[in-house]
């Protein structure tokens, strides 16, 4: 059994006494923020690093979604725009776009190591929507979110990189920064169940799931990621049957301790704790309060396991030819 954890870690390299931490903690996964990218050489290295502190072929994930969120950057890396500024351009072949752009950063993510990326943001853009997340999300309707979210999965899939869908069961209401403040949702259920929530009952087959720091007052007073009746209902309304990941337990949206951040989610149904800053001390609360992964929780997470492959070869200038044609050549840079 392992920790029931993803964990960030210091820097851009792998020293002795984090490594001893990483291999009696054991994280489920890693994930890697821009303080731990330099170059694609280093990014390889570390990766290789956290994978032999564990002894075996763990995830490591970071958040490349394009536009202000994304963890490798030029000149190394190719700069995307923001997600909502491509699918506006590429109109009616948007999801063709969105599968041709995170087929490309599938590409880039798994030759530096990296085999897990913090996309489709699935939530549904709305005017109110804060503007950390408005123009990270792909559209205003259902539909198209459904559509394009999907084939962001199917790219990243391809290229060998698993997808985390978020923020379940939808952040796109929120009109506060979860970085920041807890954000209140008081839409009845049922509009929600046919908005936000229907996104992901439409994308719940999708291996891994991160949880939204979000009330919804209709139906708890608890942040979703913390509210074991919410995690029910992504489990057995929206049928979501992966695993299922909280957003960063760093973000001040939560109240308590880390540790009691961490216990809280495990304990209403989230199978692994997200812990981002990397702070040695920080991570040792939580992985005590995580525990291990076991029971359905584990076979969640070789469900998910089970679903990267080996992608197949393909005509990567070909492919940012496409994209290029069909987002008027400012998909990326």
């Amino acid at each position: 059994m392992t920790g029931a954890t993803v964990l960030g870690c210091a820097g851009p390299v792998l020293g002795p006494d984090e490594a001893a931490f990483f291999r009696a903690a054991d994280p489920w996964g890693f994930i890697l923020f821009a303080r731990n990218v330099e170059t694609p050489a280093q990014v390889a290295r570390l990766t290789a690093d956290l994978r032999a502190a564990v002894g075996r072929d763990a995830p490591v994930f970071t958040d490349q979604e394009g536009g202000r969120v994304q963890r490798l950057r030029a000149p190394h890396w190719r700069e995307w725009t923001p997600p909502l500024d491509t699918v506006r351009r590429a109109g009616p072949l948007a999801a063709r776009a969105m599968y041709l752009r995170f087929r490309l950063i599938a590409a880039e993510l798994r030759a530096a190591g990296i085999d897990g990326n913090c996309a489709p943001t699935a939530d549904i853009a709305t005017d109110a929507t804060h503007p950390f997340l408005q123009n990270r999300c792909y559209g205003k309707d259902v539909a198209t979110v459904v559509e394009v979210s999907r084939e962001v999965a199917r790219g990243l899939l391809d290229g060998g990189v698993l997808p985390v869908v978020k923020h379940m069961p939808g952040h796109g209401r929120a009109t506060l920064d979860t970085h920041l403040s807890l954000p209140r949702v008081d839409l009845p259920a049922d509009e929600l169940d046919e908005t936000d929530f229907f996104v992901f009952r439409a994308l719940s087959d999708l291996p891994i799931g991160m949880t939204a720091h979000i009330v919804f007052a209709a139906l708890d007073d608890r942040p979703a990621t913390q509210s074991p009746l919410i995690l029910r209902m992504i489990r057995e309304e929206i049928g979501f049957g992966g695993l299922l990941m909280t957003d960063d337990l760093s973000m001040e949206a939560l109240s308590g301790t880390l540790a009691d951040r961490a216990a809280a989610a495990r304990a209403a149904g989230c199978d692994v704790a997200l812990y981002c800053k990397g702070i040695p001390a920080e991570a040792e609360t939580v992985v005590a309060a995580a525990g291990r992964l076991d029971g359905a929780g584990a076979d969640r997470a070789a469900a998910a396991l089970a679903r990267r492959r080996t992608p197949a070869e393909v005509d990567i200038a070909a492919l940012e030819a496409e994209l290029s044609a069909l987002s008027g050549g400012q998909g990326h840079g």
